[in-house]
């Protein structure tokens, strides 16, 4: 991949297409709405970049009040760590001896903290830190009702958390979790009354690891879908909030009050029939798996029928005037989803080409 700036001060709709962009003024909005909502909420920022990829929107919330940034994968922390990012959690187990070394090499260089919920896999961090002759922090994960990852919550995370901060080369940083089945609620009461007993969880084996003697500095929660639950939850101490700076078609579903931001510029490509139109954004550009792209403009109108390479509208008559070689913006569906499949991401305000971002990020699995 090369860094390009091929673009930069060109039109918007002169980019060749697909092509994934972000509209600055709206995302920098996003970002500055949710720095001022955890400050007020008195709780620390940690956007999740599993869904961002590109450091410099990173930084951006970072110079907005962020404390760091969350990743999923230790691929990700390094693009961040490379981008001077330096304090950084990755939400996930790292496992194995080939990324415990990268892991502990990494922490030379940034201050990343993993998450753990046993441990075997304690203990290899634990050895290796010690190899390297540094200090690894770590939040033991607890599942507070998704059923993925994570202790159970209440003596079981205690008993881990005693443990791992007795091991050498660790440091027992806090505890963490992800509501992430509450998201998609569609009632909202009950989504506040699930989202609410899950953080309990959390924040009562916090409290129980402090009652064991254990210092809990770090209680991380929250997505996109949850933060304004979470966010205002007694025990919880920052937010891994990342999706929304984009707000996408399906945050806005679950509720997220921001700007959208996020859109793929896209060509008409077929037009074979009054009721039928086809872009060239299909599977491959976009996802359309969680919700469709919605069609700029039209209300009402998303690109409902995929294939890899094509995307297929059904449209209400000739009142939608659309012809082959015609340029339209579809708002993404959802970005944890889409920018991935990206090479590049342009930054456009007020209709210009600004920036042209490698998604660094991208392809970053291990």
């Amino acid at each position: 991949m090369t860094t390009g700036w091929r673009n930069i001060g060109i039109p918007k709709d002169e980019l060749d297409t697909p092509a994934l962009w972000v509209d600055l003024d709206k995302m920098e909005r996003n970002i500055k709405r949710l720095a001022t909502y955890f400050k007020e909420a008195g709780i620390a920022w940690r956007p999740h970049t599993k869904g961002i990829k590109v450091p410099a929107i990173a930084h951006k919330c970072i110079q907005a009040g962020a404390i760091g940034v969350t990743c999923a994968k230790l691929g990700e922390a390094e693009v961040m760590a490379a981008a001077g990012i330096q304090d950084i959690l990755v939400a996930n187990q790292v496992v194995g001896k080939q990324k415990v070394t990268r892991l502990v090499n990494l922490r030379q260089h940034a201050d990343v903290m993993v998450a753990v919920d046993s441990m075997e896999n304690a203990q290899e961090i634990s050895r290796a830190a010690t190899a390297f002759g540094v200090v690894v922090r770590v939040l033991v994960e607890v599942n507070s009702g998704m059923n993925r990852c994570g202790t159970e919550p209440g003596q079981p995370t205690v008993d881990l958390a005693m443990r791992v901060a007795s091991l050498p080369g660790i440091h027992l940083a806090g505890l963490m979790a992800w509501e992430g089945h509450v998201v998609a609620m569609e009632d909202q009461e009950e989504k506040r009354r699930v989202c609410t007993e899950s953080v309990k969880k959390l924040t009562d084996s916090a409290d129980l690891c402090r009652k064991a003697g254990l210092r809990i500095d770090i209680v991380s929660c929250g997505g996109s879908g949850s933060y304004q639950i979470t966010s205002h939850l007694p025990g919880v101490t920052e937010s891994q909030t990342g999706g929304a700076v984009f707000t996408d078609v399906t945050y806005r579903k679950w509720g997220v009050p921001l700007e959208p931001s996020l859109f793929v510029l896209t060509t008409i490509v077929s037009r074979p029939s009054p009721t039928r139109a086809v872009c060239d954004a299909g599977h491959k550009t976009v996802d359309y798996h969680v919700a469709c792209p919605e069609v700029v403009g039209y209300k009402g109108l998303s690109v409902t029928h995929p294939s890899a390479e094509h995307g297929t509208m059904d449209l209400p008559g000739e009142q939608v005037p659309f012809k082959v070689g015609d340029k339209i913006d579809l708002m993404v569906s959802y970005g944890d989803w889409t920018v991935y499949k990206h090479d590049y991401l342009y930054g456009v305000r007020r209709g210009i080409v600004e920036a042209e971002w490698p998604i660094w990020g991208r392809g970053a699995l291990q």
